[in-house]
């Protein structure tokens, strides 16, 4: 491919995304905005790092095992509740899913949630549980609803003014739900500063960032003032108020000194040690790890590492659920595991909340949850003769596990409880979303009735401000 027809494309792209911007907030010259933080609260950490599993993670088969039935041709699909052996942990009588045994061993570090139920909304679509994960909110909506981390970078901005105060590694969306993974991948009303800074693949860096090779710096230089004079002059035209036009260039500016600065080689994964990068080299998502703990180093504020959500791959396992599990659980173990023994060695984990999370959890026969089943979207039959159907394949959204460390959080806990029995629901200390999103929002010490005015309505961190962090998760 030519230069020029590099140029073009990263000139393309950039349009594209200054349109994007601009068009998916809030394009209304009316856009008013208040907040209310007015509540002390003493932080307990600086940093958050999500590890998302994107694509419904089954709980029996990783954090939260049950009894354990070998495929054996014929068996009854009713039978099987995991399909992994248990294994024990740090914590004496806790066990994890075969696969997890590195994670297991640093669980004296943090606390296990088993109880997280995921919202009904009818018809299980995963981009719609994500949004709702990530924004608190329940799509549609009728303005652009701000993911966590972006609320995280508004209240609290940059720990370090050059490392962005969102980073999202590992997300492409150029896969299946592309656009509706980008809905929540957003600042929102907040404006573009806030958004995230996206390395879909952390083995690139910040190349994906960069001028295309053979621009000098000169060229690159009046290229981004025309960008600027652009947005400053109003050559946007209608496309979004004031305030967003200002928060793109901001952002711009933001990204532009960041490539200038010694903290780019943060993003620089082939300067790790090798003992240290073969260990978290499981693949792109264990790279993704690395660069969170580097940029953790380096003052990042939000950090989202995800083993990405393509359909029908992953964590989606619509069929050969066992044999699926098995490899995502090679990608996961030593890099997470690892990520927390670093950020604990160096001090960091104190005042760096971990979080490991999914959009729902998976059963072998309820599609839903027991007393609200919806409709089902695999065929799973009754009689297991073949491998691909041995495996949790269809999404339950009653029981779910997570993974919480550092930032306050007690070390060597269990919260919640599931049933031992099929259906495997939540039975003791039920959280919800909006009590995860307040419980990251006390750890970072922000008002739960923090909110912005937007055409002279209240928008709040999570829904009406009711949300109440689960006190009893710190230590």
């Amino acid at each position: 491919m030519s230069k020029s027809s590099d140029r073009r494309k990263f000139l393309k792209a950039t349009s594209a995304l200054t349109m994007a911007t601009l068009a998916g907030g809030v394009p209304m010259s009316s856009f008013l905005m208040s907040s209310c933080n007015t509540k002390k609260i003493v932080s307990k950490a600086d940093t958050v790092i999500l590890l998302w599993m994107g694509g419904g993670m089954a709980h029996t088969d990783t954090f939260d095992p049950k009894r354990y039935t070998p495929f054996t041709k014929g068996m009854q699909a009713n039978d099987v509740l995991s399909t992994f052996k248990a294994t024990p942990t740090a914590l004496d009588g806790v066990y994890f899913s075969e696969g997890l045994e590195s994670i297991g061993k640093v669980l004296d570090k943090g606390t296990a949630i088993r109880s997280y139920v995921a919202a009904d909304m009818g018809f299980i679509l995963h981009s719609r549980h994500q949004y709702h994960w990530h924004t608190c909110y329940k799509p549609p909506q009728s303005v652009s609803a701000p993911h966590i981390g972006s609320w995280i970078a508004k209240e609290l901005g940059p720990v370090n003014p050059v490392i962005p105060p969102f980073v999202s590694i590992g997300q492409r969306f150029t896969v299946g739900e592309g656009e509706e993974l980008k809905a929540f991948h957003t600042a929102g009303f907040l404006g573009n500063e806030y958004g995230p800074f996206l390395i879909p693949d952390p083995t690139a860096g910040l190349e994906s960032v960069k001028p295309p090779i053979g621009m000098n710096e000169m060229r690159f230089e009046k290229r981004n003032q025309l960008y600027n004079d652009l947005i400053s002059k109003g050559a946007m035209g209608e496309y979004g108020s004031d305030y967003q036009k200002e928060s793109l260039k901001r952002s711009m500016e933001q990204a532009y000194v960041l490539l200038k600065s010694p903290e780019a080689a943060a993003f620089d994964l082939s300067k790790e040690p090798k003992e240290s990068y073969d260990i978290y080299n499981t693949g792109k998502f264990g790279l993704g790890c690395l660069m969170a703990r580097r940029l953790t180093e380096q003052g990042a504020r939000f950090i989202s590492v995800t083993t990405e959500y393509e359909p029908f791959k992953n964590w989606d396992t619509h069929e050969n659920g066992h044999t699926r599990l098995a490899d995502m659980k090679k990608q996961i173990d030593a890099p997470i595991a690892q990520l927390i023994k670093d950020l604990d060695k160096t001090g960091h984990l104190d005042r760096t909340l971990v979080i490991l999370a999914s959009e729902f959890s998976r059963d072998v026969m309820v599609e839903g949850r027991p007393e609200l089943k919806v409709q089902e979207q695999v065929e799973q039959p009754n009689v297991i003769e073949e491998l691909k159907h041995y495996g949790m394949h269809r999404h339950f959204t009653d029981g779910c596990s997570m993974l919480m460390f550092g930032g306050g959080i007690k070390k060597g806990n269990v919260y919640g409880k599931t049933a031992d029995e099929r259906p495997c629901k939540t039975i003791e200390n039920p959280i919800v979303i909006d009590q995860v999103h307040q419980t990251i929002y006390h750890a970072l010490g922000i008002d739960p009735q923090t909110h912005y005015e937007i055409e002279k309505r209240p928008f709040y961190t999570t829904p009406d401000g009711k949300g109440k962090a689960v006190m009893e998760l710190f230590g």
